[in-house]
């Protein structure tokens, strides 16, 4: 017989790559980052992520109140190009060295 899991079997996130920051041909702009959502291959179906919270998460040398964890949110603004990739804000710019670094990217807040 077999016994039940308590857990949730549900994905509440997908990982999503950070790429480069909005840039021109000699600008950069780290107020915007472009993320490439893992799955999507098209700016329709990018267009579901808009709105949806995103949060890169590393760690630190320093414990801070018992972690070394921190993390740095985000929200997916617009589709960017036609291949999938979003484009996304943070409440503090994303570090150069997060560039090809893992993002979660919650299903929340969901509109469905």
């Amino acid at each position: 017989m077999e016994q039940k899991s308590h857990r949730f079997d549900v994905n509440i996130l997908i990982r999503a790559k950070h790429l480069s920051y909005r840039r021109g041909k000699r600008t950069s702009n780290p107020g915007c980052s472009i993320l490439k959502l893992e799955g999507v291959g098209d700016p329709s179906a990018a267009r579901f992520y808009l709105g949806k919270r995103c949060a890169y998460v590393y760690r630190a040398s320093k414990e801070v109140r018992g972690t070394k964890l921190r993390v740095i949110w985000g929200t997916i603004t617009n589709v960017h190009g036609n291949s999938g990739a979003v484009r996304a804000r943070f409440k503090h710019n994303l570090p150069a060295r997060s560039f090809g670094a893992s993002v979660r990217v919650m299903l929340y807040p969901s509109s469905i």
